[in-house]
Parts: C-alpha cells; sequence; structure tokens
C-alpha cells in the first residue's frame, strides 16, 4: 500500500506543531510520501519583501531562519541539527539572492512564483530533519527535483499529469518501494525552462493529489485543523456536524463555493485514478474524518451541506445581438476572465449574459469589457451578493428539490438574482444579496439537513 500524506500551514506551523505531524507520520506503517505546505505565515511575509521597499528583504530572511531555528530547537539531535542549519542556511542564502535579482528587475511576474515557493522549500527540510531525529528515512525533495511539470499563468498553473506521472515513477517511486520517505514541497511545480510556477494559495492540496495520481497511490490524506467536511459553516450553524462520506462531485463542488477545507483543484487528479481522499485533522488524528471516493448510496437528507461564498458581485451585459452572435458571448467571457479572474456562475437570455464575479476583480474587469462598447449596449454591476451552493446527492434526480430549497429561500425573503441548476448533479447554486445569505443558510440547514 502507498499513501500520499499532505500536511498544511497549521500543521507546519511550530515546532510543536512538526513534532505532532513528524509523530504522526512516523506511526503510519505504509510506504509513503509527504507533501508539504509552507509554515503559517511564511507565503505572506515573502509576498510582503516584495511588495515592500528593498530595505525589507534581509530582515525578513533573517526571521525566517529564527523562525524555522526555533521549530527545530530540541526537536534535532546534534548531528541532524548541524546537518540542517548548514542547509536552511544555504537555501536562504539563494532566496536573499533571489530577492535581491527581483528587485533590480523589471519583468517580475515569474520570478514572484518562484520567491513564494520558498517557504515550502524552507518547511519541507525542517521536517525532514525532526523525522530524521526520530529514525523515519526522510529525505527533502524539491518540486522541481522529482519532476512536478506545471505550465498556465503564474500563480494560476496546471500540473501536467501525464508528464509528472513518468518522471515520478522513475525519481520518487523507487524511494518509496525501498522504504524512504520523500518530503516534497508543494504548492508549485516548473515549466519546461525550469521556472517555478505556483498553484494558487491552498494549491500544495492540489500537489498531493498530483504526486498520488503519479504514484499511483492506493490514499491521498490531506492533513488540516479541521476533521473535516461539514454539514455547514460551524460559525453560522453551530449545530453542523462532520460529514463522514461523500462522494467526489459533492467535495469539489463545495470546496469550490466556499467550504476551505481543502483546495478546490484537489479532487481531480484523485479521481482519474479513483483514489479516495481523506481529510483529516493533525490536532485529532484519530477522529474518522471524511473519506471523499465514489459513492454508490445516496445519502438519507435531501441535501448534504450548504455553503456560501461572500463579497462577490452579478455583472449584467446586455445587448440585443447576444442570442444570435455566439461570438459575441465568447469575447464578453473571455475578456471577463482574463488575468486569471473566476466566475462563479453564468446565466443568459436573449439580450443579457450575467455573471457573478469577485468583487475584487470588478474593477480590471470594467477596465476591460470597456472595449467591447461598440458590441455591448450596457453593464450594470450589483455589489455584496452571496452565491449559496446547496449540495446532496443526484440533486437532479429527485423531484421538486429547487421548488423546496427556493420555497425556504423565498420564506426568508431574499431575493434570487441568479440560478445555475443543471450544470451539476449534486449542486444546486443560486445567488442572493449578502444581507440575506446566513439566513438562507442556517433555514436550508434546519429544514434539509438537521
Amino acid at each position: 500500500m502507498i499513501k500520499v500524506m499532505k500536511f498544511g500551514g497549521t500543521s507546519l506551523g511550530s515546532g510543536e506543531a512538526m513534532d505532532r505531524t513528524s509523530d504522526i507520520i512516523k506511526r503510519e506503517p505504509a510506504k509513503k510520501a509527504i507533501v508539504v505546505s509552507a509554515m503559517s505565515g511564511v507565503t505572506n511575509a515573502l509576498i510582503a519583501a516584495m511588495n515592500d521597499s528593498e530595505t525589507v528583504p534581509r530582515g525578513m530572511v533573517d526571521k525566517l531562519r529564527e523562525k524555522h531555528l526555533q521549530a527545530a530547537t530540541g526537536r534535532m539531535d546534534e548531528n541532524n541539527m548541524a546537518a540542517f542549519q548548514v542547509r536552511l542556511d544555504d537555501r536562504l542564502e539563494k532566496l536573499d539572492d533571489l530577492l535581491e535579482f527581483y528587485h533590480k528587475k523589471e519583468d517580475r511576474i515569474m520570478i514572484q512564483d518562484a520567491v513564494q515557493s520558498w517557504g515550502e522549500r524552507l518547511s519541507s527540510l525542517t521536517l525532514t530533519y525532526i523525522l530524521r531525529s526520530k529514525d523515519v528515512e526522510a529525505v527533502p525533495m524539491l518540486s522541481e527535483e522529482v519532476g512536478i511539470v506545471a505550465s498556465g499563468m503564474p500563480g494560476n498553473g496546471t500540473a501536467d499529469l501525464a508528464a509528472t506521472s513518468k518522471n515520478l515513477m522513475l525519481t520518487i517511486g523507487p524511494m518509496i518501494e525501498e522504504g524512504w520517505v520523500p518530503i516534497i514541497t508543494g504548492f508549485y511545480g516548473c515549466e519546461r525552462l525550469g521556472r517555478p510556477i505556483t498553484f494558487g494559495r491552498g494549491g500544495s492540496d492540489y500537489s498531493g493529489a498530483v504526486v498520488a495520481n503519479g504514484v499511483n497511490a492506493d490514499v491521498l490524506e490531506i492533513w488540516t485543523d479541521v476533521t473535516g467536511f461539514m454539514s455547514a459553516d460551524p460559525r453560522i450553524v453551530p449545530e453542523a456536524r462532520t460529514i463522514h462520506d461523500m462522494d467526489y462531485g459533492e467535495a469539489a463542488e463545495l470546496a469550490y463555493f466556499g467550504a476551505k477545507v481543502l483546495h478546490p483543484r484537489t479532487i481531480e487528479p484523485a479521481k482519474r485514478k479513483n483514489i479516495p481522499v481523506w481529510v483529516k485533522n493533525t490536532f485529532k488524528p484519530d477522529a474518522y474524518g471524511t473519506k471523499i471516493f465514489s459513492m454508490k448510496t445516496a445519502g438519507t437528507t435531501l441535501l448534504r451541506s450548504v455553503a456560501m461564498k461572500t463579497d462577490l458581485s452579478v455583472v449584467k451585459f446586455y445587448s440585443s445581438e447576444i442570442a444570435y452572435q455566439p461570438s459575441l458571448l465568447t469575447k464578453i467571457l473571455e475578456s471577463v476572465n482574463a488575468n486569471g479572474v473566476s466566475t462563479y456562475a453564468v446565466s443568459t437570455s436573449l439580450s443579457t449574459l450575467a455573471v457573478a464575479l469577485p468583487s475584487s476583480s470588478i474593477p480590471e474587469v470594467m477596465e476591460r469589457v470597456g472595449m467591447l462598447r461598440e458590441d455591448i449596449e450596457s453593464v450594470t454591476v450589483k455589489e455584496d451578493m452571496a452565491l449559496i451552493c446547496a449540495v446532496g446527492d443526484s440533486l437532479l434526480e429527485n423531484t421538486g428539490v429547487a421548488a423546496k430549497v427556493f420555497a425556504v429561500v423565498a420564506e426568508i425573503g431574499a431575493n434570487v438574482e441568479m440560478i445555475s441548476e443543471g450544470a451539476s448533479d449534486v449542486a444546486l447554486n443560486f445567488v442572493v444579496p449578502s444581507s440575506r445569505a446566513i439566513d438562507v443558510i442556517r433555514k436550508l440547514h434546519e429544514m434539509y439537513i438537521g
């Protein structure tokens, strides 16, 4: 049995957390590979070092050294501590050089991803030497060393699963079989010229799935600070409960539309090879968590979970030609989605195209679509919107689900601005004003999850 275990920033956020994580790894009897995030706060510090003046990076590098040394102190034997410090200083010196180079360059886009990848380079090294001090044969491995191939825009890369799989079977496949434990940097891969491309914030979950896919793992475990998916956000619905078993589709929908349990792209690489994904809590390692797999049996309630994504705006484009010019729809959506802007819902009519977008992206989107003024008659924006994602087993196969859901929305007195039904067999998504979203979530949970 081969298991891939991914540990997030909170699982590595301190010396105590790393100690706990190393114990979890040590007691796992299966052959395994580990994928790690940066320690909590490190990626933000790296971004700040790029955004601030040139006097900041030097102090930041010193703080990173102190942070990782503190995590290591008392958790490594003398020999491993000495070896760790040498390699830590080497990686920090390279980071210092990279930051200096960054501040001298005018075109910094590709360098940004390289800088942001440094947190994982440091955490993987630290965890490795803590594990070695516990007699685990751990080996620190960079994404470029194991061969995670990425393409796409900086900050929003996509792994080439076929190419990565070929590489991993050559680089870490034999290591795993021989009982070594590779500790692999998550969050990024490298394009054909060897330059790092990150997978977006939280992308180490995706890295874990990419590695699991590449080594044909039997199980992927995502270790975090929550005990799996829940029927609703417990901060909104105190009686929300952990969902023990979920279908791939349900988990993917919830992750994309607001449940901050794992990166929304994590599911696809695992699903392709039918690899079960477990969400586990590092701080409650014996808890069941959530198992995500290809479920064959339906749940016992109408809905399984409700989630919401806030800070959205609904943009409507009006043109009498939209229904008769498919190319115009394409032009508008390409303009909206340029520069990696996410679209969370799309709806069309004879003369209108409506899209739900992050409110933070509205200024740049409006600037771009202004170039289409000859094709578009007018544009309106409604701010302070929230998207509700209601997930259940085979929603489209159950008669009257939408009617029951929207009866609750009407009872709350919320106006539905957009509806997305039919695109997914397991989810019904709709947009309401942010001011009523929490009431809708609570009522749906009360009525149809309980």
